[in-house]
């Protein structure tokens, strides 16, 4: 997934917290109920944010701590309770990645007008059920591979454990998910804050101009990815938006009739959005090409495990290495084979193609293995990835990509004799909608199955027993699958989405970008047309091959320029993006005062470690208060048909909230930076 959070790395520890002769209570009654309220609840947040800014925050932190807080109400509960909250949550929010990544792209290129609910329901449940299934055989290996490190496993492992001793952990997340959510409503709602400020002029034959966003959620999400990815979206938004746009402007001459603002949106829609395309996918292709090594071993392993893992019960099993039997696994991948047929059957036959029977079984038939054979390797691939670099920093979006490609390549092999892809532009957009679909599936299944190995690897730390973890990671699924799709409709209904509006009148500032899912449509709708702005996508790629120069020079100095990171700041509106940085300045800034006192010694390790938790709880409160408002707001918005609803402020006032959301978001890096710092 594309969030680039890097949890400390610590040492991997060998000994459960609770001893596997030790026996608690794990899945109860009030773990399951908590569960599926997390799950939604955070499913939530990520879908906003994730189809806003194109990020997702990891839900195993904040579930952990909430749990742990509303567990404490009742007299008895324990850390293993708390372990299994967390793993649903989590599963939920990896689910809603691998959603909302792909499946708007239907929406982007007209093959659906909204999110139509059962086909969704069917892909989450089939492609999250599969990816902890394809999973469960590569549990032992690779949490014995000592070459894996497992980063934000051990980092949840290690805050469940000091979660069951501190009890102050909730107030941050309550303190600043009410912050965020206070001034969320304000920008979204009241419209008392303005969430950006831009400025476009004329300048002779050009324009020049910039702008900065407020949003709180962006901010939160800045600090949780850190400094080095910051400085790249920067970047990113220098080359695309101060350097790029001025250029194509001049070269395009803008009509005089056309304000600055919108030849510079225009432009960006056009020619920029293609070039951070470029760099992305440049990026994605060099971050798959360099971990060839680790993928080859990552599918190895699991082919050999699937053949000498035993198919029978688990009674003579140690506790904390009590997986779901084999048998259960074979048979319940063996059960999935008759849904994804039944799934690409109704994808066929519900559209426009005028499919053949014959052809269409046999479509639907060569399809199933290639979603089966695609998803499991790429399960396999992601679930290494998740020990090796963890799973905020694991290549989803570049995976899902590249699954997108094959997939269009099978469908135009198989179709391409029978229909006019290269003449008729309502039959490519049916295909490119049937490859979208397809990589859909395998998208939720590597999100899982990498956010399935993550739970584990913290479960071993806790002393979970693992199918225990294994279940509830199912329920997460389905719950999350039941219910993300009437989020991303409510959203749809009040915001719009990447240009796609479904009633006139909507404001196109308040738009969701759905950046991944926009870059999904932009590849599959090339593929089958045959027209894609390639001329600014090989700028990008210049850009990348540039990008990972500088990027290889500074890993010698132990610093780090993400490629996919500049990219983002390319694509995304600079409103959208200069919030990001603004998050990840001011990590930096923290990051660099709790070191300095630790080398002065005037704060302990365990006090530092400490107050970079403190960090990531109100980064994450910010984020999930902020994102959760816009999830509530759109409900008065659908209702009145307008994101004006709740105004406070008339239209043509515009002064008068800008320098409030200034003053107020200056207030709130502030008050970030010395509620963390000033604690130590």
């Amino acid at each position: 997934m594309t969030k680039d959070m890097e949890p400390p790395t610590t040492t991997i520890e060998h000994a459960p917290f609770i001893p596997a002769h030790a026996s608690l209570p794990e899945i109860t009654l009030k773990a399951i109920i908590l569960s599926i309220i997390l799950t939604t609840v955070l499913g939530a947040a990520n879908a906003y944010l994730g189809l806003r800014v194109g990020l997702t925050i990891s839900a195993s932190i904040p579930a952990a701590v909430i749990s742990m807080g509303v567990l404490r109400l009742f007299k008895h509960s324990n850390v293993l309770e708390n372990n299994i909250v967390q793993t649903a949550a989590s599963s939920g929010e990896a689910l809603t990645a691998g959603i909302i990544f792909t499946i708007p792209a239907l929406i982007v290129i007209r093959f659906w007008t909204h999110f139509n609910y059962i086909p969704m329901v069917i892909i989450g449940i089939i492609g999250g059920i599969l990816g902890v299934l394809f999973s469960i055989p590569l549990r032992q290996v690779l949490l014995a591979d000592p070459a894996l490190r497992f980063p934000e496993g051990v980092a949840i492992g290690n805050i469940l454990k000091a979660s069951s001793t501190e009890e102050n952990s909730l107030k941050y997340l309550v303190l600043s998910g009410g912050l965020g959510a206070i001034i969320s409503i304000c920008q979204t709602g009241f419209k008392l804050l303005a969430d950006n400020i831009l400025l476009w002029i004329k300048i002779g034959p050009t324009i020049i101009g910039s702008g900065i966003g407020f949003n709180p959620a962006l901010i939160g999400a800045g600090y949780i990815i850190g400094a080095d990815v910051a400085v790249s979206i920067f970047c990113g938004v220098f080359v695309g938006w101060i350097l790029g746009i001025p250029i194509l402007a001049w070269q395009h001459a803008i009509p005089a009739s056309m304000t600055a603002s919108h030849a510079a949106m225009e432009i960006w829609s056009d020619s920029i959005r293609y070039i951070g395309l470029g760099v992305m996918a440049v990026g994605g292709i060099w971050a798959i090409s360099a971990l060839l090594k680790p993928m080859f071993r990552g599918i190895v392993l699991s082919i050999k495990t699937m053949g000498q893992a035993g198919l029978t019960t688990f009674q003579k099993t140690s506790r904390t290495e009590q997986d779901i039997p084999m048998l259960y696994v074979i048979w319940g991948i063996l059960l999935m084979l008759l849904p994804i047929y039944f799934i690409l059957q109704m994808i066929g036959s519900h559209s426009s193609l005028p499919f053949s029977a014959h052809l269409l079984h046999t479509f639907s038939l060569v399809n199933l293995f290639f979603v089966i054979i695609c998803g499991f390797i790429i399960a396999s691939v992601c679930a290494y990835f998740a020990g090796l670099v963890g799973s905020s920093t694991n290549p989803l979006s570049s995976l899902a990509l590249i699954s997108l490609i094959l997939a269009s390549g099978v469908v135009l092999f198989l179709l391409g004799k029978h229909f006019h892809f290269d003449t008729s532009k309502a039959q490519a957009m049916e295909g490119a909608g049937i490859a979208i679909l397809m990589t859909a599936l395998i998208a939720c299944t590597a999100a899982i199955s990498n956010d399935t190995i993550q739970d584990l690897k913290a479960g071993h730390m806790v002393g979970a027993t693992p199918w225990k973890q294994q279940v509830m990671l199912i329920v997460g699924v389905v719950v999350a699958a039941f219910v993300i799709p009437g989020i991303l409709q409510l959203l749809f209904n009040a915001y719009g989405l990447a240009g796609v509006f479904p009633h006139p009148g909507m404001d196109p500032s308040q738009m969701l970008l759905a950046p991944q899912a926009s870059l999904m449509a932009a590849v599959a709708e090339g593929m089958f047309t045959h027209h894609l702005a390639w001329s600014m996508i090989l700028i990008g790629s210049i850009i990348a091959i540039a990008s990972l120069i500088i990027d290889k020079w500074l890993r010698r100095y132990g610093k780090r320029f993400p490629v996919l990171a500049v990219g983002l700041g390319i694509y995304l509106p600079v409103d959208t993006s200069t919030p990001l940085v603004l998050g990840g300045i001011i990590s930096y800034l923290v990051h660099r005062q709790l070191n300095k006192k630790l080398s002065q010694e005037t704060i302990t390790p365990s006090r530092h470690r400490r107050q970079m938790q403190v960090g990531i709880l109100l980064a994450s409160g910010l984020v999930a208060g902020a994102a959760l408002t816009g999830v509530l707001l759109a409900i008065p918005f659908v209702i009145e048909g307008s994101g004006n609803a709740l105004r406070i402020l008339p239209e043509s006032t515009k002064i008068l909230p800008e320098i409030l959301g200034t003053l107020v978001t200056i207030g709130l890096c502030i008050w970030f930076y010395r509620k963390i710092v000033d604690n130590a």
